[in-house]
């Protein structure tokens, strides 16, 4: 640090800045974690009978999305968009994460969209978008989104002033968390995953949200892991360094003693700082 600063280095290797599993102990029992714990997850929602499941946001096969419904009238619609570097993963290994939101009262959506190579990074923006504006007819009130990873990438876009969302969806959108989100995608062209996501420079920039103008009146949070790579933190620090400049009110946070793997497990509980800051618990 020098003057309250971080030391920024450039990577001599960027498919080690964005090696996750590598720097994390027993990576492999998160994924088998997550299987398991969103299938128990759906099969109890399902059988309570507050489960919509697979419902068509769309024509393409990964269209879909996972709907969960709180007991009573739902405060409102939270949405949360799945990571894999838009190059895996779908919504099935995630549902587990919305019962930190649901016991608050909200409805929870989780979309699935298609993964590259198959689609570019813009579709899938686009994909994201139209999931929530579906989403937001079955449910009513305020919205509320959060991505990990590319799928911070994917939430942040919501917000920019392109924003695939329609104007009455956009004045619903209230506060958008970026984890451990990817907001300049332009290093990646430096990267081996580039073969299957096929950016180029001109969509890098374009779906860059850091390089883009925000919405107003939509709060930002940028959260990481404080042991998450260098690169993460520095994405987690760029765009709200960025937004704040252009008058968005945002937040850039560091989570102790968590990684990338880690830092969405508190979507799981009720009283988890990140849970309460999701579906502003703490707020008048």
């Amino acid at each position: 640090m020098r003057d309250g600063l971080p030391n920024w280095t450039t990577p001599s290797d960027w498919d080690d800045a964005y090696a996750n599993s590598a720097y994390i102990e027993n990576s492999d029992s998160y994924v088998k974690y997550w299987a398991k714990a969103s299938a128990q997850f759906r099969e109890e929602m399902d059988a309570a009978g507050r489960a919509e499941l697979d419902l068509a946001y769309g024509d393409a096969q990964r269209e879909k999305l996972d709907l969960f419904m709180p007991e009573g009238t739902p405060k409102g619609l939270f949405v949360f968009v799945h990571g894999g570097y838009w190059l895996s993963f779908d919504k099935s290994a995630w549902s587990h994460l919305a019962k930190g939101a649901l016991a608050h009262g909200w409805a929870v959506a989780l979309p699935s969209y298609t993964l590259a190579p198959e689609a570019r990074i813009s579709t899938m923006t686009q994909q994201i978008g139209a999931a929530i504006l579906y989403a937001a007819t079955k449910v009513e009130g305020p919205i509320r989104i959060s991505g990990h990873s590319a799928g911070g990438h994917l939430v942040s876009r919501m917000m920019c002033a392109d924003t695939p969302l329609s104007k009455e969806v956009q004045s619903r959108l209230k506060h958008v968390v970026s984890l451990s989100g990817l907001h300049d995608l332009r290093p990646l062209l430096n990267t081996r995953m580039n073969e299957g996501l096929q950016l180029d420079l001109a969509e890098a920039r374009a779906e860059s949200a850091a390089l883009l103008e925000p919405l107003a009146d939509v709060r930002l949070t940028c959260w990481v892991g404080a042991d998450e790579r260098p690169e993460f933190l520095r994405q987690n620090q760029l765009l709200a360094n960025v937004w704040t400049g252009l008058g968005v009110e945002t937040n850039a946070v560091e989570a102790p003693h968590k990684h990338h793997f880690d830092v969405i497990a508190d979507l799981e509980e009720p009283d988890s700082a990140l849970t309460k800051l999701v579906v502003g618990a703490n707020e008048k």
